[in-house]
């Protein structure tokens, strides 16, 4: 009897570690059998293609996904009709996963081709790889649903279904309408070239579209009497191109012209140009978005025209969070990284070639990257969410190494089985990520302290889009 008693006493001393790893090993053998389910939820929403908030078909396959796997999903939320919030279980810690499912317009291309090979003219592709983000996440959110369930663990696991990344910053709304207060930290990824769960950041933005008015007229027979709108939106450039000279590093301003008139003999009444802004410092935004407004509304006053300022987005710096990262880390250091078969392999080496003197070793797929601090210069709605919970992301080696985000070459790999194995390293890596967050009171009381440090004592959250509906149709116009 003393000693089963001792035996008891030594079983229940062993480390809080030693259990979840078993849990962790079981959800690593547990997604390994449903890969091939994944890879087929993947590869219909990389065939559907659809840009943001368009994406009907995508939203609804993961939202019957989830509902099948016993969550409650709340449809069409922050007034986004592809949004959605699934929700298992009750009570504390709230661990929230982010997934997208937005395609980027023209980049239609064959999947496992190693050359350009348009497969609709004209059409979108997923060229960041948001099939497998949304997927990878999904597939993590019911795997911890499947835990907690199994261990009778009290907490909640939530799926944000987070449509039209790439334009109109949905997350942006959904974080302005609450939908995260009663989240205690935030797990995400992305798809990318390399495996990596370092504390990053990258840089806040703020975009819209300058529509002049002027006055059609015969540009030759009576230009006098015309005001040419384009001349109104080329003044403007202008001004703004000079204005770069005086604008703090790393200062990042990109337009294009999206409307200029209809015809080269008439004096075009009516012409729109689209502007995007990136700082660090999304104080720095603001400022800078203010000096556009009057280079538009200085154009506007030379030229004899008007122009109307509509905001379509804006998104914060994304708040890097050491103790979480660190904990995610460890887990994709468990989990490791992709391996090739030899027709993977071949495919990979001959997709390097179009990559001119940037090819990467293609080791890098199957390797971790060191922890440390990134910056990026790109920039994502993911950095909102982080300003009003704590956010941990991390990349998954999806593409081929050395592959550039929204290219012809990501659309190939995000529709093929390494883009698949990716998303199960990111799969594997945030269910056992949530496990932690779940069983470590410590990470999640860490991960608070350093998040409120960060921020300071009168961080008071304000979007940059202030208080515009989401721009449901941004992708229709285009």
């Amino acid at each position: 009897m003393l000693k089963h008693r001792l035996a008891v006493i030594a079983i229940l001393a062993l480390p809080l570690a030693a259990y979840c790893q078993k849990d962790k090993d079981a959800v690593i053998k547990s997604l390994d059998s449903k890969y091939d389910h994944y890879s087929s939820v993947a590869k219909q929403i990389w065939e559907f293609a659809e840009p943001g908030y368009l994406e009907d078909k995508s939203s609804a396959l993961l939202a019957s996904e989830l509902e099948k796997a016993g969550f409650k999903v709340e449809k069409g939320v922050a007034g986004i009709p592809t949004a959605f919030v699934a929700t298992y279980g009750s009570g504390k810690p709230v661990i929230g996963v982010l997934g997208e499912f937005d395609a980027l317009p023209g980049l239609s291309q064959e999947a496992f081709y190693p050359e350009r090979k348009i497969k609709v003219e004209g059409a979108p592709g997923h060229g960041c790889g948001h099939n497998l983000f949304g997927t990878g996440s999904l597939a993590a959110a019911i795997e911890t649903k499947e835990w907690l369930a199994k261990n009778k663990k009290t907490g909640t696991v939530k799926f944000y279904g987070t449509p039209a990344e790439e334009a109109g910053d949905a997350k942006v709304f959904m974080v302005r309408e609450g939908l995260f207060n009663d989240v205690d930290a935030v797990i995400t990824w992305h798809a990318g070239d390399r495996n990596n769960a370092g504390p990053n950041t990258n840089l806040a933005t703020k975009a819209g579209v300058f529509k002049f008015k002027g006055i059609a007229s015969h540009a030759a027979a009576a230009p006098e009497r015309g005001r040419s709108a384009l001349d109104g939106v080329e003044a403007m450039n202008s001004m703004v191109n000079m204005m770069r000279e005086h604008t703090t590093e790393p200062t990042r301003i990109h337009y294009v012209i999206r409307r200029g008139g209809e015809a080269a003999n008439v004096v075009p009444a009516y012409a729109e140009v689209e502007y995007l802004v990136r700082h660090r410092d999304r104080e720095e935004v603001r400022r800078i978005w203010d000096r556009i407004v009057k280079c538009a509304e200085g154009a506007a006053h030379g030229t004899e025209t008007t122009v109307e300022v509509q905001v379509e987005g804006g998104t914060f710096d994304r708040l890097p969070i050491e103790a979480l990262s660190m904990a995610m880390y460890k887990n994709l250091e468990k989990v490791g990284g992709v391996s090739y078969t030899p027709e993977e392999k071949a495919f990979a080496e001959k997709l390097s070639k179009s990559f001119g003197d940037r090819s990467v070793p293609l080791e890098s797929a199957n390797q971790i990257q060191p922890f440390k601090y990134s910056h990026t210069n790109a920039s994502a709605d993911t950095g909102d969410v982080s300003w009003v919970v704590p956010t941990a992301s991390m990349t998954a080696a999806t593409y081929v190494p050395g592959t550039p985000g929204h290219s012809w070459q990501a659309v190939s790999c995000t529709g093929s089985t390494i883009g698949f194995k990716g998303m199960l390293v990111a799969a594997k890596t945030l269910t056992m990520t949530a496990i932690d967050l779940f069983t470590d009171p410590k990470l999640l009381e860490a991960s608070k302290k350093e998040f409120d440090q960060k921020r300071g004592a009168n961080f008071k959250y304000e979007s940059l889009v202030g208080d515009i509906p989401p721009p449901l149709d941004i992708r229709k116009s285009k």
